[in-house]
């Protein structure tokens, strides 16, 4: 027997086992299914129902004259958010906007902490130095812009920064 018709032959018998064992498989599929499943639960009123709610369409289509009201949507309006205001200290305002100038002397701006740089403007009183932050100052030795340029900034925090830069220039 040459090689090529042992092969052949081998190749036969193995196709052949493979087909009995899938038709074993099948035939065994189909005795567990009859044995498993009950056949007439599928007439019953409940099963229907349940079918078809599962496969009711998700809308309906209406052609041109048929067409129906959609139901007013119901709109719950959010609530009012109030817009969140938080106070900064003088400190806080200071590393935020003041020691852009203030922290090296730009512009004729005294450095923070200098205490004969600050003596000449603490003289004239806190309340002359409160309006020249709020209001700008220009004057021999600089320029001071209105709420040092952040006019997002209180009144009352531009003062705050003002009372920390002269308390510890004292």
């Amino acid at each position: 027997m040459s090689r090529d018709q042992k092969f052949f032959d081998m190749y036969t018998l193995v196709i052949g086992v493979l087909a009995a064992f899938a038709l074993a498989i099948l035939v065994l599929a189909m005795k567990m299914s009859a044995l498993t499943q009950d056949v007439y639960v599928r007439d019953t009123d409940e099963y229907q129902k349940q079918v078809e709610s599962r496969i009711r369409p998700l809308s309906q289509v209406y052609m041109p004259g048929e067409e129906q009201q959609a139901p007013e949507p119901k709109v719950q309006p959010a609530a009012e958010a109030k817009p969140v205001s938080t106070k900064m200290s003088g400190a806080q305002v200071y590393n935020a906007a003041c020691i852009a100038c203030h922290g090296a002397g730009i512009g004729g701006a005294p450095v923070f902490g200098n205490h004969d740089d600050w003596a000449p403007r603490i003289a004239k009183g806190m309340d002359t130095l409160h309006d020249h932050a709020l209001h700008g100052f220009t004057g021999d030795h600089g320029t001071m812009p209105a709420k040092g340029g952040r006019v997002d900034l209180s009144d009352e925090e531009i003062k705050a920064a003002v009372d920390y830069m002269v308390s510890q220039a004292k």
